[in-house]
């Protein structure tokens, strides 16, 4: 699993380095995307290594939007999932899923999922100034 997540990390960071963004705002990418495949793997996929996370990353000026799908079990109450200390996989001693996380380090954060059919996470940031190697 940790190959996968740290893989994520990295692309999507280098993605992102276009924009020069400052290193708190790198790291916040870094660990919403961290925080968004690793409830895919455990969650989502109960960690079968035939899953498939689909990572989406677009710039728009200063805005960095990013959406990481799967196909998993989805998630069946969105809310209970978003409470700060709720698990699945309680005997795992995980401490949440990370929405309290995500919430704070993004703008925007939607979770979108269906029992049986998988969950999407879309989440955008505005990045503090524009510093585009690509304007």
């Amino acid at each position: 699993m940790s190959e996968n997540e740290a893989f994520a990390r990295v692309s999507v960071g280098a993605f992102v380095a276009q924009l020069d963004p400052n290193m708190d705002e790198l790291t916040e990418l870094k660990t919403v995307v961290s925080e968004a495949v690793t409830n895919s793997i455990i969650h989502g996929y109960d960690e079968n290594p035939a899953g498939t996370i689909t990572i989406m990353v677009k710039i728009d000026t200063d805005m960095v939007e990013l959406t990481v799908k799967d196909n998993g079990v989805g998630i069946e109450d969105i809310g209970k999932a978003k409470e700060p200390l709720y698990t699945s996989k309680p005997e795992l001693e995980r401490s949440g899923m990370g929405f309290t996380i995500m919430e704070n380090f993004m703008d925007e954060v939607e979770v979108i999922s269906k029992p049986s059919t998988g969950t999407t996470v879309y989440l955008k940031k505005r990045l503090a100034k524009s510093r585009s190697l690509c304007n």
